[in-house]
């Protein structure tokens, strides 16, 4: 197994001519004022499912003024079968932003299961990418002993960064981070020789504070055949974040966020490169936890906001979790939106004084309590309700709201509902059966506020290969959750 590999620096010409520029845009303000999407990239999964077909990128036109607005007008299938497309990245973004021979060009789709990483190239053709590259597992554990890629993000030296949920059996102890070339060859590890995280799952880096902070989920032997909530308290999954020095690899500190930060998925930082401030999504104990640095340099956390549990009857347990699934922040550092997949509503809260978040909006779009379920919440006095959720052109909404993606000037917030095919089938069968859907929530910017585009709506229900689960959404020109500035 090949050592650690450090992070290149940033090439020589980063700090170079003013009027040159390389992908993304200069800063995050900057790119609010950048120009509306009209294309959007989907990873859609038929593993597990009753599909025998290969998972394959969705590509949505999402241009109100073309004529084939809200639907999908290209689908790029992969060659295998079997490897469930999750998360994606680019392979150049803002980090790059100072040097003009890089280009945001190559999508990075890593397969949880299977273990592959696909390198599709968006630039030939946007509206129809095509695959470029595959990365083959065995060659990754073979000279990392890493499986299970997950969340890959660019760095400014031209590199790009998968983190990876465990070895080759489905252990945890195996998770780590795998650093590919610019050419997308396997370098090695990144994380040094005993510095490992607990559990993998994603990452954020913030150049300015030398700091990437890593989440956990769990072991992949385990999330793999499903949740299992005597796992949880056999320590199978995490409920740590781990603190590395940047760009050098070493753990420096691992917070234990206890049983008030179970199963933390998605972390960022605020975009603002000069913050030290951040926040981490935990699913299973529904909170949004804020993590920060400390004047001695060392980093601590807090709970920030609290999805209190419903009580329920006719579920698996007496009480509900919200379920957060996937948060975001917008650019501007002024917004942070977060998902209840089982709840199913989406919040908006104002997030300008970072340590007081503020409920500014909420909506209902979906989850186990909407109206027709066979599940009830109970009320204080014993009462039982369920949530009104809309029908959007004569549909019903399936599963609950998971995956994000906000427009660049923050107006407008993309939801898919798949979270993974195994918990997806546990969970919500109708979804695995009839497939995904993916909504256009238009945001109010001003003061605060959520509302449901009725003319925006992508049934992956009705695909011509059968019913697909939608996942992670990617824009060709990046987005909050893919750029990072130094």
């Amino acid at each position: 197994m090949e050592a650690a590999v450090p992070i290149a620096e940033s090439k020589s010409n980063h700090g170079g001519d003013c009027c040159k520029s390389g992908p993304g845009y200069a800063t995050p303000l900057l790119a609010m004022s950048g120009p509306r999407e009209k294309l959007i990239y989907v990873a859609a999964i038929y593993t597990g499912t009753e599909q025998e077909k290969p998972d394959y990128l969705a590509t949505v036109d999402v241009d109100p003024n073309s004529s084939t607005y809200s639907s999908v007008i290209h689908r790029l299938s992969m060659p295998f079968i079997g490897d469930e497309l999750h998360h994606s990245g680019w392979n150049s973004c803002s980090s790059c932003y100072k040097d003009p021979s890089c280009e945001r060009r190559y999508l990075i789709l890593p397969s949880l299961l299977s273990g592959r990483i696909y390198v599709v190239d968006t630039k030939t053709d946007p509206r129809e990418p095509s695959l470029h590259r595959v990365v083959e597992p065995a060659e990754v554990l073979e000279k990392t002993g890493l499986a299970y890629p997950h969340q890959p993000h660019c760095l400014a030296s031209g590199d790009v960064l998968v983190s990876c949920l465990g070895d080759k059996d489905g252990n945890a102890e195996g998770s780590g981070f795998l650093l590919l070339d610019s050419e997308f060859n396997i370098k090695g590890r990144w994380d040094k020789e005993g510095h490992s995280p607990l559990f993998g799952y994603d990452f954020w880096y913030q150049p300015r504070h030398q700091t990437m902070i890593s989440s956990s989920w769990g072991a992949p032997a385990a999330f793999a055949k499903g949740f299992d909530l005597k796992d949880v308290s056999d320590g199978l999954y995490g409920k740590h974040l781990h603190v590395y020095s940047w760009p050098e690899g070493e753990l420096k500190q691992i917070l234990d966020l206890g049983d008030t930060g179970l199963l933390p998925l998605e972390v960022r930082f605020l975009h603002d490169p000069t913050k030290a401030i951040g926040f981490a999504g935990c699913a299973l104990s529904s909170t949004i936890v804020r993590f920060f640095k400390n004047e001695d340099e060392t980093w601590s956390h807090e709970v920030a906001i609290s999805v209190k549990p419903l009580r329920v009857e006719n579920w698996m347990l007496p009480e509900m979790p919200g379920l957060i699934t996937d948060f975001l922040i917008s650019m501007d550092d002024r917004f942070l939106y977060f998902s209840n997949w089982l709840q199913g509503d989406i919040r908006q809260y104002n997030i300008e004084d970072p340590e007081n978040p503020v409920l500014t909006g909420q909506l209902h779009v979906g989850g186990l309590v909407q109206k027709g379920s066979h599940v009830l919440a109970l009320g204080e006095e014993g009462e039982t309700f369920q949530f009104d959720v809309p029908e959007i052109k004569g549909q019903r909404m399936r599963g609950g709201p998971q995956m994000f993606q906000l427009s660049l000037d923050g107006k407008r917030l993309y939801v898919t509902n798949s979270l993974f095919s195994v918990w997806d089938k546990q969970f919500y069968p109708e979804l695995v059966e009839k497939g995904s859907h993916m909504l256009q929530i238009d945001v109010d910017t001003d003061k605060g506020g959520l509302s449901i585009n009725h003319d925006f709506f992508v049934d992956f229900g009705s695909e011509p290969d059968g019913p697909a689960l939608a996942h992670e959404m990617r824009y060709p020109g990046g987005d909050c959750t893919s750029d990072i500035w130094v």
